[in-house]
């Protein structure tokens, strides 16, 4: 079962470059994401699991914390650490941090 994180202790991974996993729909992810994190909607998880770093800590969000609750533990069964952001992008916000809005950028 995958633990929980406070927007708090995200903003200080962000801060240091933390990987951030957002599982919200497309139309959801461009109306307001935390900068630089990943899109990854909800039911491709499982199919992509593999592309997530087994080493370092995957924080995933969502609107509120229940999808990325879902998700962080489908994410932990399979060996990788990740912990479900509490309260999701509306706590984020609500706590003054930054959001992107659009859709995620295309590696060139």
């Amino acid at each position: 079962m995958a633990r929980e994180a406070t927007v708090d202790e995200l903003a200080a991974a962000w801060a240091d470059g933390g990987l951030v996993i957002d599982v919200r729909e497309p139309d959801e992810y461009a109306a307001g994401h935390v900068p630089g994190a990943r899109p990854m909607p909800l039911r491709t998880v499982p199919a992509r699991c593999g592309e997530l770093p087994a080493g370092r800590p995957v924080f995933v969000i969502c609107a509120s914390g229940n999808r990325s609750k879902s998700a962080a533990d489908w994410i932990t069964a399979r060996g990788i650490d990740a912990y479900s952001v509490a309260g999701g992008t509306g706590a984020w916000a609500r706590a003054g941090r930054p959001i992107a809005v659009g859709p995620a950028e295309r590696a060139a």
